[in-house]
């Protein structure tokens, strides 16, 4: 009686050649997820602070002051707070409250900052996002700081924000 008794698998050579086409996959695959992550971040908190546009519009065409927080009411009852919440992605330590800067909120010039904090990814960490109202009520969109050498693109930003 013969009986044939034949082993079935893969060879080392095949594995070999799966795990080095997953290799350039993944050499591939995990810069442009970082990309893709630091211009989802970027945008994100671009919208967040747009957002504040009309609030602000509709203070200042009140006659109130814009300001990021209202802690001196007493002082100045015209001090309203222009309503901004927070994010994860933005450094608390920097600004008023929870991270937004206003400047000039009495003045038809404001303009509202925040800087990218501890939680975005390193290539956009520390980069800061202004906006700006124009004397005739036009709105623009800034950034600053963000150097190659961290990882900054200019791709990231959006096409409504200009990196300088």
């Amino acid at each position: 009686m013969n009986i044939n008794h034949a082993q079935k698998g893969f060879t080392l050579i095949e594995l070999m050649i799966v795990v080095a086409i997953i290799g350039i996959l993944a050499a591939v695959a995990i810069p442009q997820y970082q990309d893709y992550t630091a211009r989802a971040q970027i945008s994100r908190v671009v919208g967040e602070v747009n957002a504040l546009k009309s609030s602000a519009e509709s203070l200042f065409n009140s006659g109130a002051e814009v300001v990021a927080t209202a802690d001196n009411l007493a002082a100045d009852p015209r001090q309203i707070n222009i309503g901004w919440t927070g994010s994860n992605l933005v450094d608390d330590a920097y600004g008023d409250a929870a991270g937004l800067q206003v400047t000039n909120g009495e003045l038809p010039t404001m303009t509202w900052s925040v800087r990218m904090g501890e939680d975005a990814s390193g290539s956009v960490r520390g980069v800061i996002i202004t906006i700006s109202r124009s004397l005739a009520g036009a709105y623009t969109c800034a950034m600053t700081g963000g150097t190659a050498a961290q990882g900054w693109k200019d791709s990231y930003a959006p096409a409504s924000c200009e990196h300088s």
